[in-house]
This record gives structure tokens, sequence and C-alpha cells, in this order.
């Protein structure tokens, strides 16, 4: 006989079911709780970005820059001797390079000399008119003593003519005082060319002292130059700041305008920074920044808005582009924007021209 086989119903299956339905009730606070966080954080951020956001406009295509000043002789000759090393700190005024400056002092001696030979040319013939001032006094008498010796023959002729009429005295006699009183007007005539050549004479001198002196005048023009070209073979610092690429050494021939060395202001450093043409709406100068240098990423730096370029940066470039003819490809362009660093002194002692940083500007004050 075989034993009864008695089918159970799955009992076993069925009794989870309460289970798995409470842990949906318990997963739907929590799902709406998250639903509403990212709802929330949504609506910040859209709050954030109508209000805020929208008005930073930021870029990591800038660079920390400066204007660096070549050191360069304007005279050529051999370098005697070089004062500074590489990277050195230096003040202004600061002596960097020596020329050697023997061929200019010698230029500039020359010139002292020819000074001195127009001075003493000047003086001796200023001396030769003093000499000839005494020439032209008697040659004045003497025309004052022909004059009087002509109006004396002349009376003279002119008395015989009425006794020589009525037979007092002889023809030969008034001749005589004829002949003498024209004598003594040529006499004056003479003395009067002699005074008028003695007078020219002065006005000669005159005018050799005038040349003299203006040689004096140049030769003295030509030691100035000669003495700024001795000063010019000691090259200064014109500003305060680091010594770079110094490519200066003893004993080399440097041409006027050789590059020796350049000189890295150390308050002149500024950002550059490219903005795309899309970004500048709102840009102005004068707007506020905050700078992060790659260098130096846990620190920011603040800055304004100084000056914005006239044209975009392909503008300005060797070839600048040409899309009239060919295939065009439209490339969004950059416009560089210079900007302020407002850096203490001990920052920008860290701070090298060439280092990339991050800009942010607001733009906030002209959303209208």
């Amino acid at each position: 006989m075989t034993e009864p086989h008695f089918i159970h119903a799955p009992a076993s299956k069925q009794a989870p079911a309460p289970e798995k339905s409470s842990s949906k009730r318990r997963a739907k606070p929590g799902l709406i709780g998250a639903a509403a966080i990212m709802a929330l954080a949504g609506t910040a951020w859209l709050a954030y970005h109508l209000l805020v956001g929208r008005y930073h406009e930021e870029t990591n295509d800038a660079f920390l820059q400066s204007d660096t000043v070549t050191i360069a002789p304007k005279l050529s000759g051999y370098v005697l001797e070089v004062l500074v090393k590489d990277n050195q700190h230096v003040q202004a005024g600061q002596p960097l390079v020596r020329i050697d400056p023997r061929d200019y002092r010698a230029q500039a001696d020359q010139y002292q000399a020819q000074i001195a030979i127009a001075r003493a040319n000047a003086d001796a013939v200023r001396a030769q008119i003093d000499e000839q001032a005494s020439v032209v006094e008697q040659a004045r008498i003497q025309l004052q003593t022909a004059q009087t010796s002509a109006a004396f023959t002349a009376a003279e002729a002119r008395r015989y003519e009425p006794l020589a009429e009525i037979g007092a005295e002889t023809s030969e006699q008034l001749a005589t005082r004829r002949n003498q009183a024209q004598q003594s007007a040529q006499q004056v005539g003479i003395q009067r060319a002699a005074l008028a050549n003695v007078e020219k004479r002065v006005a000669s001198l005159r005018a050799q002292v005038r040349q003299a002196e203006a040689q004096a005048a140049s030769a003295e023009a030509q030691l100035k130059a000669a003495k700024v070209n001795v000063a010019s073979t000691t090259l200064v610092a014109a500003a305060a700041g680091r010594i770079g690429d110094r490519t200066a050494r003893e004993g080399q021939f440097v041409q006027p305008g050789t590059r020796l060395m350049s000189l890295v202001p150390s308050n002149s450093l500024y950002i550059v920074a490219n903005f795309k043409e899309t970004q500048m709406r709102r840009m102005r100068v004068g707007q506020d920044a905050e700078i992060t240098i790659d260098a130096l990423p846990d620190q920011v730096f603040h800055g304004h808005v100084e000056s914005i370029a006239p044209g975009t940066g392909a503008q300005f470039s060797l070839l600048p582009p040409q899309n009239a003819t060919g295939n065009f490809t439209k490339i969004v362009q950059r416009v560089p924007v210079r900007i302020a660093l407002d850096a203490d002194a001990n920052a920008r002692q860290v701070l090298v021209a060439g280092l990339s940083a991050k800009v942010e500007i607001a733009t906030a004050e002209d959303r209208q």
C-alpha cells in the first residue's frame, strides 16, 4: 500500500511579500528627499547663474608678462667689464656693463684742444683790433689835418684871384696857390680813403673774432657730444628689476644695438588674458579680476582690467587671415585684455614673466 502524498501550497514563497512592500515604502521617502535635494541644488545653481555666474567671465588662456628692457650699447667697442650676474636683482641707475672708453676720451680731449685753439685765435684777433684802434685814430687825425690844409690853400687861392686881376700879384703866384689848393684837396681824398681802409680792416678783424668764437662754440658742442659718449660707455639699469638672458662677456666687441642682456622691471608685471569674442559683451575697463597663477595654485591675486586691445590677436599676427577667397571655417576669435596686477613687493619677487594663469572677471556692474 502506497503512502499518501500530500501536496503542500507554496506558503514559503508568498510569505516575504509583506516584507518587500514595506521596503518599497521605506525607499520612497529617500528617493523623494534625494529628488528634492537635487531640485533645490538645481534651483540654487540656476539662481546663482542668473544673478551672478553669467556675469563672471573666465579664461585659462592668460599669461604673466612684463615690459622687458633690452640692454644694448649706443657705441661700438670692447666690453671692459660685466658688473652683474645672471638673474641678479638690480636697482635703477646701477652700472651693468662698461665698454672701453679710451677712444672716446681721446676724442673729448681733442675737442677740448680745439676749443683752446679757437679761443686763442679770438684773443689774438682782439689784440689786433686794439692795435688797429690807434691806426684808425691816426688816420682820422691825418684826414682832419688834410682837410684843414685844403681849406687854407683854397682860401689863399681865392684871395689871390682879385689881386692878380688888379696886378697886385702876378699870375704865377695865383697859379701856385691854385696848384697848392688842388694838391690839398687830393690829399684829403687820399686820407679819407686811408681811413675807410683802416675801418674796413677793423670790421674784418671783428668778423675773424666771430668766426673764432663760432669755431669754439662748435668745438664745445662736439665736446659735449664726446662727453655723452664717454658716459654712454657705462650701461646702467633704467629701472629696478632682474637681469635675464645675459650674453655680455668681457673682451667681447660689440656694435651699437647689440643686445647684451635683458632687464625685467619688478614693478611692470601684468596679465594678458585672451578672452573669446563671445565673452566681451559686458567687459569694461576698471572691472575687478581674480587671478590664479599655475605656479602658485593656493594663492589668489587680485587685479583690474587696465585696457582692452583694439583688435583680436589674429589681426596683429605676422600673417593676418584673409577669408575673402577659398573655403571658410569660422573660428572663435580671442581678444587680448591687459589686467593690472595688484600685488605687493613680496609677491612680485616670486612672480616671473611667462607664467600661465587663470583669470576671472566680474562684469556684474555692467549687467544692464
